[in-house]
């Protein structure tokens, strides 16, 4: 769509648009058993698949299901002051932002990935969590899903994990707690996503110190709900105009705060003069809005390298030259 037209029918997306897990590791597999029961037992095992695959079976390499939330208990993300008990083990994302689409990891490599319980498809990105373990605590930025955690396995960076473990021991017991109103870095920044127009609508808020409920963009007079999708980006399928635009920001404890000015210059992290709490920031909204609840698919986007000169009158761009985080699939091996 960097042609600038309209397309007749937004096309489904795949996986394109999703982050991919960089780093993960895979346990170990055990040793494979094979039959040995004559020429007839591997002939029909060879038909027996053969009958399978044609019945509509899944093929042995095929992608596990989702795994179910247990009933009772819904995904959400860790708030307020509850402390948890639970266990860690560690990876690397490479220096790759994670599912929530960061452009890349934080500066420090203090993050870590949650369980789809507690991800809970995007909405615990750009939270932060304390953890303790046997040497000491750590404050952790959640940037990252780990699709195979269970509810309070957390998966930290090596760096994280090293400054309240011994690495050696690779799972440690610990405690964690959500950080309520963390020390922001600054303003809220803004990153429309490549391939938005003013017919398709994504952007990526980061510098929110809470997790999100909330993003808004006005338009007409009115203010229309973005979408979360589960990659953290916030959408508005049918478009939100050519901007200029005015984004509203809510987030998990009513914190409420609204940035002018914001382009479109899709790829470039625009940086705005409002921060979401503390020193200048806004105070907390007795009733915050609410997201819509549908997540529609984005359409596929056009590759293209973004101006990293913004035009007069725009807030200040930082990272426009960062490459984003790799967005295609990996495929998954068998065994």
């Amino acid at each position: 769509m960097t042609d600038g037209s309209a397309p007749s029918v937004p096309a489904p997306a795949g996986d394109e648009h999703r982050p991919t897990r960089a780093g993960r590791r895979r346990a170990p597999t055990g040793p494979r058993r094979w039959l040995a029961a004559g020429g007839l037992a591997a002939l029909a095992a060879v038909v027996a698949v053969t009958l399978a695959v044609r019945g509509g079976a899944a093929p042995a390499c095929a992608a596990p299901p989702p795994r179910a939330v247990p009933a009772g208990a819904l995904a959400a993300p860790p708030l307020g002051s509850t402390v948890h008990s639970g266990k860690a083990t560690f990876y690397d994302s490479k220096g790759a932002g994670g599912n929530c689409s960061r452009p890349t990891a934080p500066a420090n490599h203090l993050y870590v990935a949650l369980g789809p319980d507690e991800y809970a498809a995007g909405a615990s990105c750009g939270g932060h969590l304390d953890v303790t373990g046997p040497r000491g605590a750590v404050r952790v930025l959640v940037m990252d899903q780990c699709p195979e955690c269970e509810p309070g396995h957390l998966d930290l960076s090596a760096e994280a994990f090293a400054r309240i473990a011994d690495p050696v021991q690779g799972v440690v017991k610990v405690t964690y707690r959500a950080v309520v109103d963390p020390p922001l870095p600054g303003p809220l920044t803004f990153r429309i996503k490549e391939g938005a127009s003013q017919w398709w609508f994504a952007v990526l808020v980061g510098d929110h110190g809470n997790p999100l409920r909330a993003v808004e963009v006005r338009q007409g007079g009115s203010w229309r709900a973005a979408a979360r999708e589960d990659y953290n980006y916030w959408l508005i399928p049918s478009g939100a105009g050519p901007g200029p635009y005015t984004i509203r920001v809510t987030d998990a404890y009513g914190h409420r705060a609204t940035a002018t000015g914001i382009r479109m210059l899709p790829g470039q992290v625009q940086r705005s003069t409002v921060r979401m709490y503390g020193a200048g920031g806004p105070v907390r909204s007795a009733t915050p809005s609410r997201s819509a609840s549908t997540r529609p698919s984005p359409p596929p986007s056009a590759s293209a390298t973004p101006s990293t000169t913004a035009p007069p009158g725009t807030p200040a761009v930082v990272d426009a030259a960062a490459a984003p985080a790799s967005l295609a699939p990996v495929p998954a091996g068998c065994g």
